[in-house]
């Protein structure tokens, strides 16, 4: 491979983010027990959250205000304040989880900053990004940082351009399949997936991936013996 740049996914690749979203989702489940049952609570919420991306993209807060609209349709509006200010108080606690950086990834980072140019390629709220990284230490590993809405092809190669690559000479780490893996190699580049153990719905595909530039392994330590 003649890759120049690495690039890594943030969320659930280098630190710890979905169980604090399914956490706060169970308590979120707790407080409406009483008007629907949790599955369909599940069904309600991630069809909102789904809905609401092009208006708030992804992040905390939209999560919150995704939470607050299905309290308020499964109870016809009736829902007490006092739920929605504990709904409200449910994100700020998740604004304010602690960052845990996932095994071998300090030493991956290490090693290869001394042979390729490493960015963190992530998308979510701006503001929600910037603190988890500057929470995390991780900072001075990365020549760069994008925080993208979308994690699309078009996205992609606005940031191969900004590099000042070709799409060959780009390798993507991540746990998503849909928008760390799929868009890439589209692209061109190349994608290493590194499976969580827990992924959002939406973030979920059925595709098998038949492509040379594709590789997934079990642990980010691998990325060591294969770059």
């Amino acid at each position: 491979m003649s890759i120049k740049v690495i690039a890594f996914d943030a969320d659930d690749t280098l630190w710890v983010n979905e169980p604090y979203f399914r956490r706060t989702e169970e308590a979120f489940y707790i407080l409406l027990n009483e008007y629907l049952q949790q599955h369909a609570l599940e069904r309600e919420l991630l069809k909102t959250e789904i809905a609401n991306l092009k208006l708030y993209g992804y992040g905390v807060k939209g999560f919150i205000l995704s939470m607050i609209e299905t309290a308020l349709q499964v109870t016809n509006n009736t829902i007490p304040a006092e739920i929605i200010g504990r709904i409200l108080d449910l994100g700020k606690a998740l604004l304010d989880e602690p960052i845990e950086l996932l095994d071998g990834v300090e030493e991956v980072l290490g090693t290869l900053k001394e042979r390729y140019r490493l960015v963190v390629a992530t998308k979510g709220d701006l503001l929600d990004q910037e603190r988890k990284l500057k929470k995390s230490g991780l900072n001075h590993y990365f020549h760069h940082i994008e925080i993208m809405s979308e994690k699309d092809d078009a996205n992609y190669l606005k940031l191969v351009k900004h590099l000042d690559i070709q799409p060959d000479e780009l390798l993507m780490i991540g746990n998503s399949l849909k928008s760390d893996i799929m868009p890439v190699l589209n692209i061109g580049g190349s994608a290493i997936h590194v499976p969580y153990h827990i992924t959002w719905a939406h973030e979920q595909i059925e595709d098998t991936i038949d492509n040379d530039k594709f590789e997934s392994i079990a642990s980010i330590r691998e990325i060591l013996k294969m770059v």
